[in-house]
């Protein structure tokens, strides 16, 4: 079947290959090797990111910033690849571990030195055997947690912030 295009069905075989490499190229750290997976006009939304990224460009900024903040980051396969019947899709589950090294930039926020581990989706839609769109989706909630950047369900300090969210719901209402 060769590579699929935005109109073809996945070669199952194919997609398992692809998605070896994907990871393989994360877990290397080569921007080179990734961005060869991509489109040109590659559409890349992700939770950890503010924006759409639209292009290899935007997507290397992500990388730089992202192997800076994590330059231990590595992803593990947990499921999948799950082909969709309809196109060129394919969506996969994995898993995360990182140590936060580096300032998380944007926003700006300092090494931590803490050890996370997360989830998170893959979405991809291919053409021309490249990653044309990508969703990558994982709770930040949970990793903001795991960073001591929220406090904990339950905690102390998450009924201090809650309770200081009433307050200033009751002050801006008056």
């Amino acid at each position: 079947m060769g590579e699929p295009t935005s109109a073809q069905k996945l070669d199952p075989t194919w997609v398992d290959e692809f998605v070896e490499r994907w990871g393989n190229a994360w877990n290397a750290h080569d921007p080179a090797q990734l961005l060869e997976l991509l489109t040109d006009d590659i559409v890349y939304h992700d939770s950890a990111w503010p924006t759409i990224m639209r292009g290899k460009a935007d997507v290397r900024e992500f990388l730089d910033h992202t192997w800076r903040a994590f330059p231990d980051l590595t992803f593990e396969l947990i499921a999948g690849p799950h082909i969709a019947g309809d196109g060129a899709r394919a969506a996969y589950w994995w898993q995360a571990t990182a140590t936060h090294q580096g300032p998380i930039d944007p926003p700006g926020i300092p090494a931590t030195g803490k050890h996370i581990e997360f989830d998170g989706v893959d979405i991809h839609e291919y053409r021309d055997g490249k990653i044309a769109t990508l969703r990558i989706i994982c709770n930040m909630n949970d990793i903001a947690m795991q960073l001591g950047l929220l406090p904990a369900p339950g905690s102390t300090a998450e009924k201090i912030m809650v309770g200081m969210h009433k307050l200033r719901s009751r002050l801006t209402r008056s």
